[in-house]
């Protein structure tokens, strides 16, 4: 199916986690698509995947930034557009379950919010004009923490609600410019972070079987390649009359009734 995405400018947030993590592979199925990907993140590993990229020749674009500093959200958004003069999409992938909970202090709660939260809102803002003249859209990804909460990380919690609350109100406010914004939830997805994560832990495998047990569809995780291909599909002309909606990818994580589930 063809998506429609050739040459189409995307700025993607978070974009360069460890091979493998949700925001990599959506750069690596851009490309596959034919897409401009422009990368944003702090690590330096993003310089790489520029190259990668390259030599398969897409024009990506890498700047390496604090996606809690506005004014370098400011700065790339300029240097995006004299390259390419046009956004078509942006696609919100920043996200750190930091564990910020109720003990923490004044100012951990708020780098939180600002993380998950504030980024969100500062790129679209910095974007908007340029949106708005591409009649392009707006993908926001989110969690299943802002349904179900989790305990222990009220900061993540918080700003994940709000990404919910961010995406019907940015939808109702520029369904006026034909620029669609929806979300993505995720539940448990195999990341290299969430391997790292357990690999810490001394019954590592045993904590991944209840994990996975709790998940209806195939007692499985979703992979960050079944989040990129929904992420590719909402953001393309295939789904060209959704908006305002949040899109579950977590085989039934969320909505399934708990009678599916039977202990192994």
């Amino acid at each position: 199916m063809d998506l429609k995405l050739k040459n189409k400018v995307v700025v993607v947030s978070g974009a360069a986690g460890l091979p493998g993590s949700i925001g990599q592979t959506m750069i690596a199925s851009l490309a596959d698509e034919g897409a401009l990907p422009v990368l944003l993140c702090q690590s330096e590993r993003g310089y790489q995947y520029e190259q990668d990229l390259k030599a398969r020749g897409i024009d990506a674009l890498f700047i390496q930034l604090d996606m809690c500093d506005p004014v370098a959200i400011e700065n790339a958004v300029t240097q995006i557009l004299n390259k390419y003069q046009r956004i078509d999409a942006v696609i919100n992938n920043v996200g750190v379950n930091d564990g910020v909970g109720l003990d923490a202090s004044y100012d951990e709660f708020m780098q939180s919010i600002k993380v998950n939260l504030a980024s969100y809102f500062m790129l679209v803002k910095c974007a908007l004009p340029a949106l708005k003249e591409s009649c392009g859209n707006i993908l926001n990804i989110g969690s299943k923490v802002a349904m179900t909460g989790q305990g222990g990380t009220s900061g993540y919690a918080a700003a994940k609600g709000g990404v919910l609350g961010l995406t019907r109100e940015w939808a109702v406010d520029l369904v006026q410019y034909q620029i669609r914004v929806n979300a993505i939830l995720i539940a448990e997805c195999w990341t290299p972070g969430y391997q790292q994560w357990l690999d810490g832990m001394p019954d590592g495998e045993q904590k991944r079987a209840q994990i996975e047990n709790k998940i209806p569809l195939c007692n499985r995780m979703s992979t960050p390649q079944e989040i990129a291909d929904t992420a590719l599909f909402v953001l393309s002309e295939r789904s060209s009359h959704t908006t305002g909606q949040f899109v579950h990818v977590d085989g039934g994580y969320v909505h399934l009734d708990r009678a599916l589930l039977t202990a192994k």
